[in-house]
């Protein structure tokens, strides 16, 4: 692969150079550059030719007529290219899922940012690292085709909830169908896939309609404390966000998220014999334990749901405990369930004389609710169609990085990333199957102009 200035120049002139090889950071040959050499083998499959013609320079109406008008055969090369790229994009996969990368886990963020960093330099990115206290974001641009529209902002992230040491006894394995494996559908399917849809791009001769931003946070599953920073930064000017997190089990895509917040709750007693002193003392256990059963009636209102994911105190069983704390997740559907419940939960007090008990807000994020008449879900229903496939979207349960921009109004989907289920758990996997077809979905999304979205939106 050689990259020259403008797209990454990917076809048999430079598929046997030296950087076509595989990866040194990927002892399977399947590093960043191996994606790319992939679209290379597939120019010369007999998938249907493109050029460098513009792509959908016409297109200002409906997405079922984009690109075609302009380019003949644009959906079959798509989906032909993106079919036989398909299983360099499961290695790829396979290779990101191998480097263990938990939240707060700086040294293993920063490996696996590297990796991503090559990966997408070799299609044709800018990149930058931007430092974290828990581990390195990537920031990187392409050049669109369209340097006065606004740009597309795209939100991902490259850390897990999986501890070090889940690989020895979970490896990453392929059957029936299916890759498992700790992080594979959430989200480092969704990196490899569009590492492979910006490759594949690449090798059609093009660019982008318009300039696309990725912003790859390194703390979203703890929900981007630090990250949250850049993705704001970028919003500002943004035509549309896309989102890399798993679409709904069935493929549909994400068009509206709860509302997400995390609270400690540390309760500070006071230390005494357990035996022999035990009235001098003020059990911060007992006195959290009680406030648990409180903030549990405060969740049960409408639209809020908790989930006690952390609880540790004490330090011996013959010694009062003097401190002890518990890490809450809330989830709501409406902004009012959100406000109302953390301000219930900011006026705890504690119960016992001499107990004293804090709430802190580790990381928030406000509700994205669905907007009617999605006019960027048409788009891509319709594009998808295009390209012989059937989409939809659909809310969803969780919360993420596309939160924020939901919630502020602008066009906004997530559920861009490898279909799969199981994500935080035990049997997580992708479906191998449909990794070509969302290739080929990002790639068109890409490369053919989005419509008005907005009353003030341009392009």
């Amino acid at each position: 692969m050689a990259v020259v200035a403008g797209p990454v120049v990917v076809g048999p002139a430079v598929a046997g150079s030296s950087t076509a090889g595989p990866s040194a950071a990927s002892p399977s040959g399947t590093g960043p550059s191996a994606v790319a050499t992939a679209v290379a083998a597939a120019a010369k499959s007999g998938a249907t030719a493109a050029g460098s013609t513009a792509v959908g320079a016409t297109a200002a109406g409906t997405a079922a007529t984009i690109g075609t008008a302009a380019l003949p055969g644009l959906p079959q090369a798509l989906s032909a290219r993106a079919r036989t790229l398909a299983g360099a994009v499961r290695r790829r996969c396979a290779d990101l899922a191998g480097i263990e990368s938990p939240s707060g886990d700086a040294p293993r963020l920063d490996a696996l940012a590297e990796e991503l960093e090559a990966g997408f330099r070799a299609t044709g990115a800018i990149a930058r690292r931007e430092p974290g206290p828990a581990g390195d974001h990537l920031v990187l641009e392409w050049e669109g085709r369209d340097e006065t529209l606004p740009h597309l902002l795209i939100v991902g992230h490259h850390d897990t909830v999986w501890p070090v040491g889940t690989l020895a006894d979970w490896p990453v394995a392929e059957q029936d169908g299916r890759l498992t494996g700790p992080g594979v559908v959430d989200m480092k399917g969704g990196l490899a896939i569009l590492e492979g849809a910006l490759a594949l791009l690449a090798d059609l001769g093009q660019r982008p309609h318009r300039t696309v931003r990725l912003v790859v946070v390194s703390d979203e599953e703890v929900g981007s404390p630090d990250g949250r920073r850049l993705v704001e930064r970028q919003l500002r000017g943004a035509a549309a966000v896309l989102g890399l997190e798993p679409p709904h089990p069935d493929g549909r895509l994400k068009t509206a998220r709860r509302g997400s917040t995390r609270v400690r709750v540390t309760v500070t007693g006071r230390e005494a014999h357990a035996g022999n002193d035990a009235h001098d003392g003020v059990s911060a256990v007992d006195e959290l334990v009680d406030q648990l059963v409180l903030v549990r009636g405060l969740a049960g209102q409408p639209g809020t749901e908790l989930n006690t994911g952390r609880i540790s105190g004490g330090s011996r069983a013959n010694v009062i405990a003097g401190r002890a704390e518990a890490e809450l997740g809330l989830r709501f559907s409406t902004t009012e369930a959100q406000r109302r419940t953390l301000d219930n939960l900011a006026r705890l007090t504690a119960l016992r004389p001499g107990a004293r008990v804090r709430t802190e807000v580790l990381s928030s994020r406000p509700a994205w609710p669905e907007r009617t008449g999605n006019p960027l879900l048409r788009h891509v229903r319709s594009l998808a169609a295009v390209l012989g496939q059937q989409l939809d979207g659909a809310p969803a349960g969780g919360a993420g990085d596309t939160n924020l921009p939901g919630s502020r109004g602008l066009p906004t989907l997530d559920g861009f990333g490898a279909v799969g289920a199981g994500a935080h758990a035990r049997h997580e996997y992708i479906r191998l199957d449909q990794l070509a077809p969302r290739i080929a979905l990002l790639a068109a999304l890409l490369a053919v102009p989005l419509p008005r979205l907005r009353d003030r939106a341009e392009g």
